[in-house]
């Protein structure tokens, strides 16, 4: 007890500072049941609670209204009790081991500290003040009047989040509308895009969730006044800090906030077949069968809205298929689904006046209503529309019900297109909620409609849902984001790692771009083959354009194709590491693409995206400039990294200038990595995770490293809650004579192991090593050439088995 007297009286002089409200007055402060604060002033009350030592939530009440415990957002149970309480006659300190809230009585001010640290406090903190339109979401946004909650920064944060768009990594200095809408043919420069999360993340390690629905602004210190602003038209004054240890652990929290992604399919790791769109049953064959002529792997066909009707405008709503273009879906779907392709169908939510449907959905009372009762009609570019009420019983079964029919079809992913909505006029009314309220969630919890739809009727499959639009927690949904109608031009392809980094630190771990980019007919080989190149290291492998110009490989020049081909074989080569970092993401929500700052916490790294991780193991750095020769990379000092390709040791911790290849991108590999390959396939249905390459990048610096990787049947929904997995482990330990690498292994209860053949690949092994023993006997089958030590091993992964090589 003394020491938090101490802690307390030194905290006393920390904080005292300049009114956050010099109109809001301290009247009470109460500990409500043991579970949180609520603490009354002048002007309306306070709710504070922990969900644990790194995530505390505020809820500011003003006067008049009541508290709403509802959030779209969070999943995670504030059931944290050991949260202490003190009281002196000038603060209140609500604290855990953790996070700390002071409360300044008198001026009246709220701060928060981690580890006895100041992190961040509010400044003005609730107010209301009049609405400051901005010209980007004029018409979009409208109101007299704002609410906003205020914040201190400090002169040296950057600032990422805000969602998904081009700015540069480091945010602050802009205002950012939290509207969400598309934005068509975009380059380097995107302030307004698909995904406006109300998140806001410091080079600190802390992070603001604004829990709150509705539309607004994020002025991330536009005025340079060291100040952080949120800004909504109305709901919810609640927002939650959130810190971490590092940067995993700071994504791991939020991700423990506001859910984790479902592992998917195997299959959605590997290439794509898609495009502005297949017109027919017969094109969409013809393109498989030359993908397979081609010998260029393939898992999956996205159908885009010709499968409801044959032209582009005038036909969205009619959902159904277009018999005359697609005479047998079903079928075709059944012959893809047997060459090992599964077919992923486009939807929309909105149902055009003179649609197949539009009678029905009417009559079934499933659309979203104007002002006086009837169906809220308007037009925009594909016709005069309505939109499905997804927030009423009606519009949710019934649009359930079409899923139901297309995944009876054999579809095996379902594309959720113009969720922003693309155009949803103010005045429109959904169940108990205007549009402006639910703008920002309509795709979030149209994902929702959907994932729980397959947890209710198809429990065991793993559900693909491709969105274009979404909110803060709609990864525990399953949902697949893309980055939107990039433009097909440089400029384009230089905006996507930024835009992934972010959203991976924001949750949505599969941010991925429309390789070869979408907007507009530019024929560029060497862009596309640069953006496929990329597109092995980020985590969904998906060509998409519009039509003008072929989007995949088999349809352009034989060098494109050839580099294509060699990047799609990669992507396929590394699915059991890919498909570990899935695992991963599931588990902990950790990234798959991490900005390199996560490896080394230093200043001078914290606006880079152009090198980034993939994974722990592998560093990346992208080519988005046409015919560079060479290309300055800073390799983190945290490890010696090897060249992928020539197996080039470089010593961490400096900066140089690597010459660039055709055929790939510049692509390191941590030194005392292990990385599980396979054989390339030409579908992932021929995946065989009892036949691996594991490769072992030999550093003498490292002594000691270890990996697993996850491995079940790649289809199964919840295989690892359902004890139906593998993990394979892989250690390596240097001493001063040998180099010595056991692999074991962990089942699920309910899993079967079976005998692997794995070839062990030894890296940067420039000696002729004397004997070479494997479970205790020398072999004879070891081959050392270029420095590279190839030795099979046959393994019963129920023993551990270990391999031995002797030291120079």
């Amino acid at each position: 007890m003394k020491t938090y007297i101490i802690l307390f009286l030194l905290l006393f002089f920390t904080v005292f500072t300049f009114a956050q409200n010099s109109k809001r007055g301290f009247k009470k402060a109460t500990f409500k049941d043991g579970n949180f604060l609520q603490v009354e002033v002048t002007d309306g009350s306070y709710r504070i609670q922990f969900y644990n030592s790194k995530i505390v939530e505020t809820s500011f009440i003003p006067k008049g209204e009541t508290f709403v415990a509802n959030s779209h957002a969070v999943v995670l149970k504030p059931t944290y009790t050991d949260a202490r309480f003190m009281e002196s006659s000038t603060f209140v300190n609500f604290s855990t081991k953790g996070v700390s809230v002071k409360i300044q009585k008198k001026p009246f001010k709220i701060s928060y500290f981690y580890k006895d640290k100041e992190i961040t406090s509010e400044k003005t903190g609730y107010l209301k003040s009049k609405h400051q339109p901005m010209e980007l979401v004029k018409g979009n946004i409208v109101a007299a009047e704002t609410e906003k909650i205020e914040f201190n920064l400090t002169s040296d944060e950057i600032l990422y989040g805000a969602g998904s768009r081009a700015l540069g990594m480091n945010r602050r200095g802009n205002r950012l509308p939290l509207y969400n809408r598309a934005q068509y043919g975009y380059e380097t420069q995107a302030a307004l895009m698909n995904f406006t999360l109300p998140i806001v993340i410091s080079s600190k390690k802390y992070m603001l969730h604004f829990d709150n629905a509705p539309i607004g602004y994020l002025d991330l210190d536009s005025k340079k006044n060291n100040t952080l602003n949120y800004e909504t038209i109305s709901g919810r004054k609640t927002y939650q800090v959130i810190v971490g240890d590092s940067w995993m652990d700071l994504v791991e929290n939020y991700t423990d906030l506001t859910g984790k992604q479902p592992l998917p399919a195997r299959w959605t790791l590997g290439n794509f077949s898609s495009r502005f769109g297949y017109h027919s049953q017969r094109e969409t064959e013809a393109t498989i069968a030359k993908f397979q002529e081609e010998k260029i792997s393939v898992d999956a066909v996205i159908l885009d809205l010709y499968w409801f009707g044959k032209t582009l405008q005038g036909t969205m709503g009619n959902l159904e298929v277009y018999k005359d273009s697609f005479p047998d879906m079903k079928a075709m779907i059944t012959r893809l689904k047997n060459k090992g392709v599964k077919t992923v169908l486009i939807t929309e939510p909105f149902i055009l006046s003179n649609s197949k449907k539009w009678k029905e959905t009417v009559e079934k009372d499933v659309l979203a209503k104007d002002s006086v009762g009837n169906p809220a009609k308007y037009d925009f570019y594909f016709g005069n529309t309505g939109i499905v009420d997804i927030y009423k019983k009606e519009g949710k079964e019934w649009f359930w019900n079409i899923y139901k029919e297309i995944i009876n079809l054999g579809a095996k992913g379902l594309w959720g297109d113009l969720g922003e909505p693309e155009v949803l006029p103010s005045w429109v009314n959904f169940k108990n909620k205007k549009a402006d309220e639910i703008h920002n969630i309509y795709g979030h919890d149209w994902a929702r409609l959907i994932f729980e739809g397959y947890q209710k009727e198809f429990p065991k499959e793993r559900p693909f849902i491709l969105m274009r639009a979404g909110s803060s927690g709609s990864q525990r949904f399953g949902m697949i984001p893309w980055s939107g109608d990039v433009n097909r031009t440089w400029g384009g392809l230089q905006s996507q790692p930024e835009i992934a980094l972010q959203m991976g630190m924001q949750g949505l771990g599969y941010m991925h771009s429309d390789l070869g980019g979408f907007a507009g007919d530019n024929l560029d080989d060497n862009l596309y083959a640069r953006w496929l190149q990329y597109g092995v290291f980020q985590p969904i492998f998906r060509p998409h354009a519009q039509e003008g110009v072929a989007s995949e490989p088999v349809f352009r020049s034989n060098n494109a194709k050839k580099m294509a081909k060699e990047a799609i074989e990669l992507r396929y080569k590394l699915l059991p590491y890919n498909y570990n970092l899935a695992f991963q993401n599931n588990q902990k929500g950790t990234p798959l693409m991490r900005p390199i700052f996560f490896e080394e916490d230093d200043l001078k790294l914290m606006t880079n995206s152009t090198t980034y991780l993939w994974g722990k193991d592998f560093l990346i750095t992208p080519i988005l400039k046409d015919s560079l020769k060479t290309k300055e990379i800073y390799f983190p000092k945290t490890a010696n990294w090897f060249n992928f390709y020539s197996d080039e040791k470089v010593a961490g911790g400096q900066t140089i200038n690597v010459a660039v290849n055709e055929n790939s991108i510049p692509t390191y590999v941590r030194g005392g990595a292990f990385i599980a390959m396979t054989k390339v396939v030409q579908t992932s249905d021929a995946f065989d995770g009892n036949n691996l390459e594991v490769h072992y990048y030999y550093d003498a610096a490292v002594k000691e490293s270890e990996r697993e990787f996850y491995n079940d049947n790649g289809l199964l929904s919840n295989a690892f809650e359902k004890e139906e997995f593998e993990f394979l482990e892989f250690e390596a330990e240097i001493t001063k004579r040998c180099l010595e690498i056991e692999m074991e292994a962990e089942f699920g209860k309910n899993w079967n192991p079976q005998q692997k053949e794995i070839l062990l690949v030894i890296h940067n092994i420039n000696w002729n090593p004397r004997k070479i023993k494997v479970d205790g006997k020398r072999t004879e089958n070891a081959h050392l050439e270029n420095n590279i030590l190839k030795i099979p091993v046959n393994w019963n992964p129920t023993e551990e088995i270990k391999i031995k090589i002797t030291l120079k």
